[in-house]
């Protein structure tokens, strides 16, 4: 046991304190933490929050049990959205997958689910992400490599071909081009015969993210902005079941927030697309119910769960007492969580196993509708059909031998975890009170405020894990000179070739006269206030390409360039 869980572990009224104290002073750690008061005598591992080695009733003086905690399944939701918790359904098991070509990711897909996942999870590579079609100058070097090439709707049509999507429910990774990217799902699914009103599954579509961590761009926020209210106003009227967005700070955390960064500009990211929504025109009550998140599953356990807690509070009473939706769906928080790739270490690999149970835990005990978990691999390269086998049934471990399903919430009511939980959502709101005060978050971008704290937060971290306050496993502590070595999936340039013969061929086959009056109406509706939606399907319904419906779009709304802060 290292000196720093002999402090943390050690019991307050034990024999060993004494000795655990005095290993604990040579330590690194324990020279900052002696210029603290006792009862600040150790941190979270992620936001250097201190806490305190006891935690009393004392902690939560203006706790309201029924204000604050209730019941499962009644506002404001802490405890959890449904009464049941997991009794009543399991979380959805998907796993994030997608290399090569769209047959390559097909194949990974029936896979998985005849190994027992229970959803699907699109990952897009580069080129799809950006919006260029494989054949571009741009995408040279990166089809395929970091997910599956999807350039048209023929490749749509091979990524599904055999899964009907009308009883599978599918998450899209996409931003930037999401909408092209929807309407190709939704032609596939039409020419499947399925019924749009029943196909459901999310598309993530959180373009602010992109301009506040991950950097996947096109156009300029407020352009963009518009492309996703059309989308949700198109699921409204024609696709009620499927999560037109996905609220996302998991990209946030990796971009190095802390957990209450990841919360607070998460739900101001939130704020932002319901006003939005609003100001087009749309109802409150028509849309709210199918706005869902997806957050990051961290190291630090507690923490991670009092986030989760947290944010379906706030969430709850951001909904009903600041924009007045009275159906209760509205008030629901509903998240997807992925465990964290940015704790993976391509030292001593296998440890990302121990990390991706842990994490995914913490998800399940904070009350995760979805959840993905990381395979050990992913440090090092897209993950093989092994490590991924490992994590689908890492949840399935979690799910059916550990017990934690059989109650819900079973941490609620620990000083600890509701003293964390009030911290993290009083951390949150003072940070959306702020973006407020700017204008809100387009403005707060503009201005590049979200960035410089997340630049901070992760200059901070960076430091502790130099100084080794924070101790990686592997990496900073308890290294080993010898390597270990993990079978790695590895994906060469035949995946780009086949990709542009592909295009080639579609190109020359379809009617080309079609896809440029598809596109030219594309253009000129964008210009005017009509909704996109339908003007894409139909461009993408002729086999207009992804980058020939994102280029006739360009002049239309600009590209964006970050500026300098």
């Amino acid at each position: 046991m290292s000196a720093v869980s002999t402090k943390l572990s050690a019991d307050p009224e034990g024999g060993h304190v004494e000795a655990a104290e005095r290993r604990w002073e040579a330590t690194t750690l324990a020279q900052t933490l002696a210029k603290m008061p006792e009862s600040q005598s150790a941190f979270t591992t992620a936001s250097l929050r201190p806490i305190k080695r006891l935690y009393t009733p004392n902690d939560l003086p203006d706790f309201d049990y029924t204000r604050d905690l209730g019941f499962p399944g009644e506002f404001p939701y802490t405890r959890g959205i449904h009464a049941t918790g997991y009794r009543g359904k399991l979380w959805t098991m998907r796993q994030f997958a997608g290399f090569g070509s769209p047959t390559d990711t097909n194949r990974r897909f029936k896979y998985l689910l005849e190994q027992g996942q229970t959803g699907l999870s699109v990952a897009f590579d580069l080129p799809t992400l950006m919006g260029y079609d494989a054949d571009s100058p741009f995408s040279i070097g990166e089809v395929g490599k970091c997910g599956v090439s999807v350039s048209s709707l023929a490749d749509m049509e091979t990524l599904f071909d055999g899964i009907p999507l009308e009883q599978v429910t599918t998450s899209m990774t996409i931003n930037a081009p999401a909408s092209v990217i929807f309407a190709m799902f939704i032609v596939t699914a039409e020419k499947q015969g399925a019924d749009l009103r029943r196909v459901s599954g999310t598309l993530q579509n959180d373009i602010l993210k992109e301009y506040i961590a991950q950097k996947e761009w096109i156009y300029p926020p407020r352009p963009a902005m518009r492309l996703v209210t059309d989308s949700i106003a198109f699921c409204i009227e024609h696709m009620p079941k499927f999560n037109p967005i996905s609220i996302s700070g998991y990209h946030i955390r990796e971009a190095g927030a802390t957990a209450a960064q990841e919360l607070a500009f998460t739900l101001r990211d939130g704020i932002e697309y319901v006003q939005f929504a609003l100001d087009a025109g749309l109802k409150i009550d028509d849309f709210a119910p199918r706005l869902s998140f997806f957050f990051n599953a961290h190291n630090d356990f507690f923490e991670e769960i009092a986030k989760y807690r947290a944010a379906r509070r706030l969430w709850a009473r951001l909904m009903r007492d600041r924009f007045g939706a009275t159906r209760e769906r509205s008030w629901m928080l509903r998240f997807h969580a992925q465990t964290a790739g940015c704790t993976l270490t391509a030292q001593q690999p296998y440890n990302n196993v121990v990390r991706v149970a842990i994490q995914a835990l913490a998800a399940v005990l904070g009350g995760a509708q979805s959840l993905h978990t990381n395979s050990l691999d992913e440090t090092l390269s897209l993950p093989s059909e092994h490590a991924a086998t490992i994590a689908l049934r890492t949840q399935q471990i979690v799910a059916y031998e550990t017990g934690v399903t059989n109650t819900v919430d079973p941490l609620g009511g620990s000083y600890f975890v509701e003293k964390l939980t009030n911290d993290l959502e009083a951390e949150a709101l003072d940070y959306i009170q702020r973006i407020d005060a700017m204008g809100g978050m387009v403005a707060a971008i503009e201005a590049g405020f979200p960035q410089k704290e997340i630049q901070e937060a992760a200059y901070q971290y960076q430091k502790a894990v130099d100084s080794r306050e924070k101790i990686i496993v592997g990496v900073n502590g308890f290294t080993q000179s010898a390597s270990q070595q993990v079978p790695l999936l590895l994906i060469d340039e035949s995946a780009e070739r086949a990709q542009r013969e592909r295009l080639a061929a579609l190109r020359a086959k379809r009617d080309n006269a079609a896809v440029t009056r598809a596109l030219q109406a594309l253009a000129d509706g964008a210009r005017t206030e009509a909704n996109t939606m339908p003007l894409i399907i139909e461009a993408v319904r002729v086999y207009a390409t992804l980058g020939e419906i994102c280029d006739c779009l360009r002049p239309v709304f600009g590209e964006y360039q970050e500026p300098a802060f």
